[in-house]
């Protein structure tokens, strides 16, 4: 009997233990499922629908007459001329653009994390151009870089009288640089900022116990410490860079399509591959050949995000031998 008592005890701590999993299971499901549902609507469901669309003429109003075409519209998007030329300028505008940013806002970080009376103050100073929103900015500066009556030529025209510089055509690409530059130096002096101030004071003390100056400490200690940091900005500011759409278009966007019946679009300096793919899909009612565009890029940027996490091996720092990393 008292076996029998023990088994029926046991079987009854299992039954609650079994239905007490099955609650927890129920309620975090429940506590997931308004991600999950946004996820599947908002995430999944469009990729599909896009890709699908890559493989048929869909022009957003030729529903019941859709076509499968397979991949001719990838053919053509391999073979667009205005795709190679945009797909260049977006090159061109990633290695400017890049590379200062990821300087300036560097330096600004380090000037910033010193401790000197004022720096909250110049702190907000200098995030302050990343919370304005992208239209106002872009007026703004638009005004800035008027040909005829901008502030920079009326600058530039002290030095030397008569110096009108086309800043929204034929310099459009170092306006656009500027522009970028100025509004997203904020954030990413913030990142740099907060990776700065992690890095422990012991090693910094310890360098200049041993004798090490200034410029040997940020080479041998902030610097390789700051690796992984940098690693991360420039992974994301890589896709960023190819993603850049809204200020070419706000800042150079011309008014007339001339006798060719196109609909408006930047100067051919600052036409760059998303201002491409807008076109394609609103202005030439061309969803399919747009959304070929889209993959296509989107296969670039995770080629290009494969190469750079192949370099990481050799210049990111970290106390984890890099075979362990992921495990």
């Amino acid at each position: 009997m008292a076996g029998l008592r023990a088994n029926a005890r046991r079987m009854r701590v299992r039954r609650g233990r079994s239905s007490r999993s099955k609650r927890q299971a129920r309620a975090f499901y429940a506590f997931i499922s308004p991600w999950l549902i946004g996820f599947i609507l908002l995430g999944i469901a469009p990729l599909v629908m896009g890709f699908m669309a890559s493989l048929t003429n869909y022009d957003g109003l030729n529903l019941p007459t859709v076509k499968f075409v397979g991949l001719r519209n990838y053919t053509w998007a391999l073979t667009d001329p205005d795709m190679h030329y945009s797909f260049g300028r977006t090159m061109i505008w990633a290695l400017l653009n890049l590379p200062i940013w990821l300087v300036v806002s560097f330096a600004l970080a380090l000037i910033l994390n010193q401790d000197v009376r004022g720096r909250g103050f110049f702190r907000t100073l200098y995030y302050l151009p990343s919370i304005v929103p992208v239209v106002s900015a872009v007026w703004i500066w638009k005004m800035f870089l008027d040909k005829n009556f901008g502030l920079l030529n009326y600058i530039l025209s002290i030095f030397r009288p008569g110096m009108a510089l086309a800043w929204l055509s034929t310099y459009a690409l170092q306006g656009l640089t500027a522009i970028a530059i100025w509004g997203g130096l904020g954030s990413g002096m913030i990142v740099f900022l907060a990776g700065l101030q992690s890095i422990p004071g012991e090693l910094v003390d310890a360098a200049r116990v041993d004798g090490a100056n200034s410029w040997q400490v940020f080479r041998c200690v902030t610097l390789p410490l700051m690796t992984p940091v940098i690693f991360m900005q420039l992974v994301l500011a890589l896709i960023g860079a190819f993603q850049q759409f809204v200020i070419p278009l706000l800042l150079t966007t011309t008014t007339g399509s001339g006798s060719t019946g196109l609909p408006p679009a930047p100067p051919r300096p600052v036409y760059l591959y998303m201002n491409h793919v807008y076109r394609q899909i609103f202005g030439l009612q061309r969803f399919g050949k747009g959304a070929a565009l889209l993959w296509l890029l989107c296969l670039l940027l995770v080629a290009l995000t494969v190469v750079v996490f192949k370099t990481e091996r050799y210049w990111v720092h970290s106390e984890m031998p890099f075979e362990e990393r992921g495990q």
